[in-house]
């Protein structure tokens, strides 16, 4: 079957540590993205995420006439380099799965966050948002990477 993708990328001064802290755990991304609320179903053995948790988001825009809430399993992470998960219900798609790769470069991260699943007809009409919602999130993260990176005020 064939296979639909989308992808967002940016760059921000933040070290790769301050982008990790903010994409890898789900209950900040209302500080940063587009969702009103989010948290875990199943957290990890420390109460965060790792291989295996289950979490969600919920949208704070309306889709369809409601809000979406997303659930998605985590599948791969690597400290400050790599989170993948998969969607596991929330959304109508088929075999989701998206990767997070975190790159260090010099006087910053490079942020790559892309997107696969099957072509179906919901799918395609999956896909016909979120094209435009992934360069939006990549982009709201590396802003609020680059603000918490920024150098503390001088006193006075």
């Amino acid at each position: 079957m064939d296979r639909l993708r989308v992808e967002g990328e940016a760059t921000t001064r933040a070290a790769p540590e301050t982008v990790w802290a903010l994409v890898s755990d789900v209950r900040r991304y209302p500080e940063w993205g587009p969702w009103s609320a989010a948290g875990f179903r199943t957290p990890g053995p420390d109460g965060g995420p790792a291989v295996g948790t289950v979490h969600w988001v919920r949208s704070s825009a309306r889709s369809y006439g409601r809000r979406v809430t997303s659930i998605e399993r985590i599948v791969a992470f690597e400290p400050g380099r790599h989170l993948a998960y998969e969607v596991v219900g929330g959304i109508p798609v088929r075999h989701y799965r998206a990767d997070v790769t975190l790159t260090p470069e010099a006087g910053g991260t490079h942020i790559q966050w892309t997107a696969t699943w099957d072509s179906t007809v919901r799918g395609r009409l999956v896909w016909r948002g979120l094209r435009v919602f992934y360069p939006q999130v990549v982009a709201r993260l590396a802003a609020a990477a680059d603000r918490l990176q920024a150098p503390a005020a001088p006193p006075g």
